[in-house]
């Protein structure tokens, strides 16, 4: 894995051990998400749950970014992405945190000064280390949803399997959805509607 563009352009991205349930993003999808989020990145203060290697946070940082703050529960991604800042020297603009993405998420607002996140980024694994499919979507939507993590421009990005289903919070709206073979990629916002009915996907 290597940084794609930006001040880092080249720069290898440390990974984990293939025993842990972590699917790094494809250059290919890295590459067309930035294309999409470019206006956004610089100077957004971003979160990324599900961090897993730091691979988005760290292209982000690259291209422009002020602030990223990750959050994976497993400590090996923790000091992982900690070695990854300082290899490529952006350990003072981020924040990296041990924390369950599926239990409420409240106590991640402090950390955007209270601001909102201008990006949201979720890329929770598909599989278990037993090759059985997870749904982590849904639940972890619900959470951003109820602890108000957005910022009011704010997006949420979501990278899922194909056939996992998960409900919107009538909260948030998809207006955008990116195919990439078994992986889709859902941009999501604050609904445009104060009343608006829970939809499936």
């Amino acid at each position: 894995m290597r940084i794609i563009a930006g001040t880092a352009r080249g720069r290898r991205i440390f990974s984990v051990s293939k025993n842990l349930p972590v699917k790094p993003i494809s250059d290919r999808i890295k590459q067309s998400l930035f294309d999409i989020l470019r206006p956004r990145i610089t100077g957004a203060i971003m979160l990324d749950l599900f961090a897993g290697t730091g691979n988005v946070s760290l292209e982000a940082l690259s291209r422009g970014a002020l602030k990223t703050v990750m959050v994976d529960r497993e400590p090996a991604c923790i000091k992982n992405i900690h070695r990854n800042l300082e290899h490529l020297g952006f350990a003072d603009r981020a924040k990296v945190l041990r924390g369950d993405v599926l239990k409420p998420l409240d106590w991640l607002m402090p950390y955007s000064d209270n601001e909102g996140y201008d990006i949201i980024f979720m890329g929770p694994p598909y599989r278990d280390i037993n090759n059985k499919m997870l749904s982590f979507s849904e639940p972890a939507l619900k959470n951003v949803a109820d602890s108000r993590l957005l910022s009011p421009n704010g997006i949420i990005v979501l990278q899922n399997h194909k056939t996992e289903e998960f409900a919107v919070p009538a909260s948030l709206e998809v207006y955008r959805v990116e195919k990439y073979g078994d992986t889709l990629v859902h941009f999501m916002r604050a609904a445009q509607k104060d009343e608006k009915d829970a939809s499936h996907v």
